[in-house]
């Protein structure tokens, strides 16, 4: 995990300048959602060439006469100047610029998350929903998937140079914005406010409201400026224009259509548009493809589910459309960040695999595979997505925290035999530190050195614990950054991962496979400290002590403080659940009642486990297409939300006591 005496000082220069930035960043995160932050890199080396990227940018900026300001700020919002060791992002595109070559990306096709096994519905009254994604045909792929070889053609330059070398693939995307301007019929200018069109072009959108989103948004980088160092280690700096206005009356010569948007719930900083799942009544009994509900009148919208698709946008928006399929409320494309909206807020999606949480959540699905780990997300997806969060969780009071924002592999199973095939996207390389910095909620210490609380957080593009079972079983994954630490039984990485009952029964041992959650803490859940050893924290996870390396100068995890639940006094062992419904004497003679059976994690006399929320029991009972016979059930029962594990989990009231915890 430490590396020689330079990597090791770069490594601490980095994790106090993350630390410091965010601190700085929190006050004005809210009102500047889009100004990048500063971070640092984690395989810069002594002697290592930090100056070449940036003129890479100037040369290429010369040579196709395009303000050096704009080419760097299209890259950023496509890549943060960050070249992924020459691997394409879920989109297909490559290197800085984000050249798309999607018919050479999707040549490997990834395996799927978990088993495939989960219910997406979640809710044993109605038939099991268990179908999976498949993926697109190449010659089914859009223009704006292919420009790497439009950028081949206008450079000279071969395919395999733009994506892996960067200054090639920094020229080419000189060279696209440079042919964009010329064939827009606008000329060549020094001015950054006069690209304002070209810049709506390159993100091949073919609908000028996705377009002029992510022109807005290059803009509003170059207005705050950004500076960074780059997966490789090059330092690259955009300095800021405040005053920049664009001409955006040029968006008359994009031609583009005019998007449908009109019937979606997206913030109007967002390019969203119309794409309805259908609800629809089908032989035997069966409806798809989601749930009529009147939230929040009915039941509270509590949680924000973030998934990956598992498959391309294409393919993403025809399952959604299929009434036999499963449903979610929003998609979120990776090369420009548009949103798609399919099932309306108020209803209830079948996504996250229990019923508990479809009918209190809502689901966004990100386009991306978990498994591969270098496929990754774009910037332009990143900010999008968090502005969505941002307006949903104004509009249902949802909390910004890793109880309420979970990602699908936090939701648990509802019952013991549902654990193990419950969905593990978006996965251990979801950035949940970008992201909640994006949303204006950046993870930062709220106690002293010693606090009762710690809130999961290493630094992302220096994390690489290896993982297995990418492209085959018991085959390494690429190394890449990470948002999740393990977890061990003794404070040594010699010692055995800590057990999960749920996933790996009769005494089996955790893996490092990638789809393992069962010794794997991530990037803003918050645990209750058990033990502290040199430069090892312990945590109680699953009733166990779970250790973690967490030295000082190097952290893994900031200090926190909150309320926390322990088994009531005199009792040796409390249950948890997956489902928070309510006793048998709440449900009327008409709806069936629904079991509430324990997970097998037993939480012992003394340990403590941060509560994320208070809430009576309730089931929403919806087995058929006539609406008529649907009901919601509320009990008297009270439970908390406590993070036990990777999983979020529910534990009675009654069975437990309610402390302060912190320093």
């Amino acid at each position: 995990m430490r590396g020689s005496a330079p990597v090791g000082v770069a490594r601490r220069d980095a994790v106090r300048t993350r630390r410091t930035t965010r601190r700085a960043a929190t006050a004005v995160a809210a009102s500047a959602l889009l100004l990048p932050l500063v971070s640092a890199a984690p395989h810069a080396t002594a002697g290592s060439d930090t100056g070449s990227l940036q003129r890479a940018f100037a040369d290429a900026a010369a040579r196709y006469d395009v303000p050096q300001s704009v080419l760097l700020a299209v890259s950023y919002l496509e890549s943060r100047w960050d070249g992924h060791r020459g691997a394409p992002s879920v989109a297909g595109g490559y290197g800085p610029m984000h050249l798309t070559d999607a018919r050479a990306a999707l040549a490997k096709e990834a395996p799927h998350h978990s088993d495939g096994s989960e219910d997406a519905r979640g809710d044993s009254a109605r038939p099991r929903k268990t179908v999976e994604a498949k993926p697109p045909a190449a010659a089914d792929l859009p223009a704006r998937l292919k420009t790497l070889p439009k950028a081949a053609a206008l450079t000279g330059l071969s395919a395999r140079e733009l994506r892996e070398n960067a200054a090639a693939n920094v020229r080419g995307g000189a060279a696209l914005l440079a042919d964009q301007q010329r064939r827009l019929g606008l000329k060549a200018s020094a001015d950054p406010a006069d690209w304002y069109a070209a810049v709506a072009r390159y993100s091949g959108a073919s609908d000028s409201r996705t377009a002029t989103v992510f022109a807005d948004q290059v803009y509003d980088v170059l207005r705050g400026g950004a500076s960074r160092t780059t997966d490789a280690g090059q330092r690259v700096t955009l300095a800021k224009s405040p005053g920049l206005s664009p001409d955006r009356a040029q968006t008359r010569v994009l031609g583009l259509r005019k998007a449908t948007g009109d019937r979606t719930e997206c913030p109007s900083s967002v390019a969203c548009e119309s794409v309805p799942a259908p609800y629809q009544e089908l032989p035997d009994d069966d409806y798809g493809n989601h749930d009529l509900a009147d939230r929040p009148e009915d039941q509270s919208v509590d949680y924000i589910v973030i998934h990956d698709t598992e498959a391309t946008w294409e393919t993403t928006l025809k399952l959604v459309q299929d009434p036999t399929y499963v449903s979610w409320h929003y998609s979120l494309r990776s090369s420009d960040g548009l949103i798609a909206q399919h099932v309306p807020t108020k209803d209830v999606g079948w996504h996250a695999g229990n019923w508990y949480i479809n009918s209190r959540s809502i689901g966004l699905e990100h386009e991306g595979f978990l498994v591969a780990p270098d496929a990754w997300y774009t910037e332009a997806m990143y900010r999008t997505s968090a502005r969505l969060v941002r307006y949903l969780a104004h509009k249902y009071d949802i909390p910004l925290d890793r109880q309420h924002i979970l990602g699908h592999d936090n939701v648990p199973g509802t019952t013991t035999s549902t654990i193990k095939g419950m969905h593990t996207d978006p996965g251990p390389y979801w950035d949940w530190d970008h992201y909640f910095a994006l949303l204006g909620r950046p993870l930062t210490p709220t106690a002293g050195p010693r606090g009762g609380l710690v809130t999961i957080d290493p630094v992302y593009e220096m994390n690489e614990p290896p993982y297995t079972d990418c492209e085959k079983a018991g085959q390494p994954c690429a190394p890449h950054g990470s948002g999740a630490v393990r977890l061990h039984s003794a404070p040594s990485e010699d010692a055995p991962l800590v057990k999960d009952e749920g996933l790996h029964p009769n005494g089996a041992d955790s893996t490092i496979g990638v789809n393992d959650t069962g010794a794997r803490a991530s990037t803003g859940q918050q645990f209750a400290v058990a033990d502290r050893k040199g430069d090892w924290t312990a945590i109680w996870y699953l009733g166990q002590k779970a250790w973690f390396e967490n030295p000082g100068s190097e952290p893994t995890a900031v200090n926190a403080k909150g309320w926390v639940a322990t088994p009531k006094e005199g009792r040796t062992e409390i249950p948890v659940y997956g489902r928070a419904y309510p006793e048998k004497a709440a449900y009327p003679a008409d709806v069936p009642v629904q079991a509430v059976s324990p997970l097998p994690y037993a939480l012992k006399a003394g340990q403590r486990y941060v509560i994320g929320g208070r809430t009576h029991g309730e089931y929403f009972y919806a087995p058929t297409f006539d609406t008529s016979k649907h009901a919601v059930v509320r009990g008297k029962d009270v439970y908390y939300e406590i993070q036990v594990g990777h999983r979020v989990g529910y534990v009675r009231a009654a069975d437990v006591d309610v402390r302060w915890s912190g320093r």
